[in-house]
């Protein structure tokens, strides 16, 4: 269960591991390098990506070392995110028509502890069977504005 998020703290990166743990039925992967892949149904979710060619600096070309991929329900979704020039949230052509979104781990603290469950949540349901979603979403109906 994920805990409850009442603060409008910076976000940290040990918030990303804690909240996709924090969902049911998640189990953590291991690949190069030891990065986790967060998988809900054996469905990664969330996973910590090595340096590559297509996520560079653009003052030095040096790869990032930080990258984090978070899967979005829909391509709407994924432009909303990446298209505010606010959002730490960004994509390369690689990720042209995959349904996720990159996010590097120094960016993290952009966010709130709030909006990064958000997003961590969203990814999760985007991944998670129709079942086990609909269990969850009934469990933690959105909240109504006041």
């Amino acid at each position: 269960m994920v805990p409850a998020i009442d603060d409008g703290r910076s976000a940290r990166i040990e918030d990303v591991h804690e909240l996709a743990l924090g969902m049911p039925h998640v189990t953590v992967e291991y690949g190069t390098g030891d990065n986790p892949i967060y998988q809900v149904g054996g469905r990664s979710f969330v996973f910590f990506r090595n340096p590559r060619p297509d996520a560079v600096d653009p003052q030095t070309g040096e790869r990032y070392h930080d990258v984090i991929v978070v899967w979005v329900g829909s391509e709407a979704e994924k432009q909303a995110l990446v298209q505010d020039e606010g959002s730490p949230f960004f994509t390369t052509p690689h990720f042209d028509g995959h349904l996720s979104v990159l996010l590097r781990a120094s960016r993290v603290g952009e966010l709130t502890r709030q909006e990064l469950a958000e997003v961590i949540q969203d990814a999760w349901l985007s991944r998670a069977s129709v079942r086990r979603a609909r269990q969850w979403l009934d469990a933690h109906p959105p909240a109504t504005p006041a």
